[in-house]
Order: C-alpha cells, then sequence, then structure tokens
C-alpha cells in the first residue's frame, strides 16, 4: 500500500444529505494533486434505499477489502429512513465487516480565535483520539422485553475482549512513542474508562493499561476516569498529547475536542485497520437542514482526504492538504459556520488556490 510506483484505488461513498456536497469538494482537490489514484463511486445512501430496499450489498464489504486502498466517505442519515437502517448498515456494517478496530480522531486547533478556550492558543490545543471501534456499547448486543408496556426492559451490553481493548491501547501507545520521539520528550497518553462505576468490563481496561504502561517506559501514561478527562479536556487542554478509550467515551470526547477547535465542520476521522482497506470521513453527519444550501464546511471531508493520504503512503501530498487547509481558515476563506461568507464550492475553490500557492 505505500508503494508509489503503483495506482491505489479509492472507493467513494458519497451518502446522505451534505455528504455528496463535501466529497465533491475533496475529490477536486484529490484531482489537483495528480497522484496516481483512481476513484470508484458507489450510491449506498438513502436514496438507493428508497428506490431499491438494499443498503449494503451482500459480499460488498469483501469486495472493498480486495479491489480498494481506502474508502472516502461522506455522510449517513435522513429522516425518511427508519431507524437509521442505512447509516447502521452501510457504515457500522464497514466498520465491523472490515474489522477497523482504530477510530482515529485528531484535535487540532487551527485558529486561536476558533477556540471558545479563553487563553488558549493552537499549541495547546493538538489531541490526537484512539477510539476502540468495534466492541464496547456499539456493538448492537441487546435486545427489548415487553416492548410498548408499562413493564419494558431495554438492555446494550458493553462488550470488552482482551483482544479488541489490548490492540487499541497498544496502537495508542505505539503512536505516543513514535510521537515522543518527533516531539523531543515523552508524549502524553491519557486512558480513560469509568471503572470505579464498572469495574468488570472496565477493570479489563485497567489491566490491559498497567501491562502496557510498563512496556512502553519512554511513554508518559496516565489514566483519568471519564468525566475527570471530559472536564480537563476543557480546562487544560495542553496536558493531553494522546488519548485512548472505548467506543462510546471517544464518540463524546472528540465531539467535545471538535467543539474547542471551531466545530464538526473541521473535524476530520479515520475507520483504520493498519495495512488494510480503511475508510475516511468527516466527522460531522449529513445535516439535512442544509443540505443543497451550498453552505456545508467542506474543510472536515478534506481534512480526512489527508488523513487517507497518509494511509496509502502519500504523506507528502498530505502535508500540503494540511498546509492549504490552515492556511484557508488563517485566512478566514471560510464557510458561515466558522464566521465566514463563503459556499462551499467557494471554499473548495480556496483550498485549491492555496495548495497552487503553497507549493
Amino acid at each position: 500500500m505505500t508503494d508509489p510506483q503503483r495506482s491505489r484505488r479509492i472507493a467513494v461513498i458519497p451518502g446522505d444529505g451534505i455528504g455528496p456536497e463535501v466529497i465533491g469538494q475533496a475529490l477536486r482537490v484529490l484531482s489537483a494533486l495528480d497522484l496516481p489514484i483512481t476513484t470508484t463511486s458507489f450510491p449506498w445512501s438513502a436514496e438507493h434505499w428508497l428506490a431499491t430496499g438494499e443498503t449494503l450489498p451482500q459480499g460488498a464489504a469483501a469486495m472493498l477489502a480486495q479491489q480498494f486502498d481506502a474508502i472516502l466517505f461522506g455522510a449517513l442519515g435522513d429522516p425518511r429512513v427508519p431507524d437509521q437502517v442505512v447509516a447502521r448498515d452501510v457504515l457500522l456494517g464497514l466498520r465491523f465487516q472490515l474489522d477497523l478496530y482504530i477510530n482515529l480522531r485528531p484535535i487540532e486547533l487551527l485558529d486561536d480565535r476558533l477556540t471558545p478556550l479563553r487563553g488558549k492558543r493552537c499549541e495547546d490545543i493538538r489531541i490526537t483520539v484512539f477510539r476502540e471501534n468495534t466492541e464496547g456499547i456499539y456493538a448492537g448486543v441487546g435486545g427489548t422485553f415487553r416492548r410498548g408496556t408499562p413493564d419494558e426492559i431495554a438492555i446494550n451490553e458493553d462488550i470488552n475482549t482482551r483482544k479488541g481493548v489490548e490492540r487499541i491501547q497498544r496502537a495508542a501507545f505505539s503512536f505516543a512513542r513514535d510521537l515522543g520521539r518527533r516531539l523531543g520528550r515523552p508524549a502524553r497518553l491519557c486512558m480513560t474508562d469509568k471503572s470505579n462505576a464498572m469495574p468488570q468490563a472496565h477493570g479489563l481496561w485497567q489491566r490491559v493499561f498497567a501491562e502496557l504502561r510498563a512496556e512502553y517506559p519512554d511513554v508518559a501514561a496516565q489514566h483519568l476516569y471519564i468525566d475527570v478527562c471530559a472536564m480537563e479536556m476543557v480546562r487544560a487542554p495542553e496536558r493531553f498529547d494522546v488519548i485512548v478509550t472505548n467506543n462510546l467515551f471517544g464518540d463524546i470526547l472528540t465531539d467535545l475536542g471538535a467543539a474547542l477547535c471551531g466545530g464538526l465542520g473541521l473535524a476530520p476521522s479515520g475507520n483504520i485497520h493498519p495495512g488494510r482497506c480503511s475508510l475516511f470521513e468527516p466527522v460531522h453527519g449529513s445535516a439535512p437542514d442544509i443540505a443543497g444550501r451550498g453552505v456545508a464546511n467542506p474543510l472536515g471531508a478534506i481534512l480526512s482526504l489527508a488523513m487517507l493520504l497518509d494511509h496509502i503512503g502519500e504523506s507528502r501530498a498530505a502535508g500540503r492538504v494540511r498546509h492549504a487547509v490552515t492556511h484557508v481558515v488563517r485566512s478566514g476563506q471560510t464557510t458561515p459556520d466558522l464566521g465566514g461568507t463563503l459556499s462551499t464550492s467557494a471554499c473548495g475553490d480556496a483550498v485549491l488556490a492555496a495548495l497552487s500557492e503553497l507549493r
């Protein structure tokens, strides 16, 4: 996957709502980079389901794993679809079927003016979150009993396996070790759980953390309960370099982190299995209330493209994209959610201009 001479194949799933709008801008950026990459688009979305009754076709995950290097994903969610069946089958289906156990979400402030935190600057908010992506409360284990009656019981089980907990923590520790070498100091890694209230499930996280902490003495590892971790992210975000946590807590913390950096419109993410076909998507949803109005922020999708490029070995191109996005944000060439006046396509134009100017 890192051979620069080999043409790479990217699957594109634009999805619902603003998904096609923001992915369209990311594809314009990809085209401007002039890399040996081909793209193939797939229609799996609410519209496709309404027309055909199909969510994720049988064998689709295996086909993607065998034929593509990565997936660029927009967003799913449509009020016409009951129980979010398309999002559940397509997005969660791909996460589980491709075993994309790392949900990697960088939290990075690109402009001091965007944070609501008084006195904090860009250098204070640079956190990489490793969220376990295939287990936990999102595994879908549970059910309801006596539904619709006064005696209804609803259960979701928090699933934690030794394999799942160890591999996500090890990925975070390895990343922190490499980060520390680049920083010239031990990187600060925080494992966060709620083991004081959930001693069985999260006790496993504690035991694995203790073992890996001893194995990685060059990482400045600490533990915080999830409520304290959230509080500290707001009070003193500079104390974190890397956070590793479970599926639910990672979901919540990264939305909090996005709010500290200007909002979900700037937040990228990767659903990753190292060395395999992995999926990259902006954190924001399909936002049906603004779909079609031309005001959606494409920068989260473009930054997700940068993460995808890193994954397939195009790190120089990824750096150029991040540099261009940072320039656009700091120069105020943004959509209304960031205080700018540009449309989605005009913001994409600004990124393309920055790419050309900042070679």
